[in-house]
């Protein structure tokens, strides 16, 4: 067996790839903060269907307490729904999504401004990170103290 690699050698090389991929999955610190302010995206016109749908299908089915069953049976009756029968959830997505828009649109205008309007709620903001960040260390102070 000149040359050839032992199971040893084998399991580190994979080991080493692990360990590549879990330190990077682990990093939280890259990503930004979200916005609470920011806009919701608009739901799809299948979401707006199933919003009716799930009402519809608690009182038919009052015992039933499967998410995935109340899901299955819409994504049947979506499928089985014609173009013309599809046509109201369509409109109120798309007048969701025209909503979203505008509402984008004067987002984006306040963050290109500045906080001038909303200092007073970034400061509530920031005093409650401060807040859950102070009672995070008290509670990891407890740790070293054992």
């Amino acid at each position: 067996m000149k040359g050839g690699k032992s199971k040893s050698d084998a399991k580190s090389a994979k080991l080493s790839v692990n360990k590549k991929s879990i330190t990077k999955a682990g990093k939280k610190s890259g990503k930004a903060a979200k916005d609470p302010n920011k806009p919701k995206r608009p739901a799809s016109a299948f979401f707006v269907f199933m919003e009716e749908f799930r009402e519809q299908y608690k009182k038919e089915h009052p015992k039933n307490k499967s998410v995935a069953a109340v899901g299955k049976a819409g994504g049947d009756k979506w499928k089985s729904l014609s173009e013309a029968e599809k046509r109201p959830y369509v409109d109120k997505a798309e007048k969701r999504k025209v909503e979203y828009e505008k509402n984008m649109k004067a987002y984006n205008k306040r963050q290109a401004e500045g906080p001038q309007e909303d200092e007073e709620e970034s400061e509530k903001s920031v005093s409650e990170v401060n807040d859950e960040e102070e009672d995070d260390d008290e509670g990891s102070g407890d740790e070293d103290d054992e």
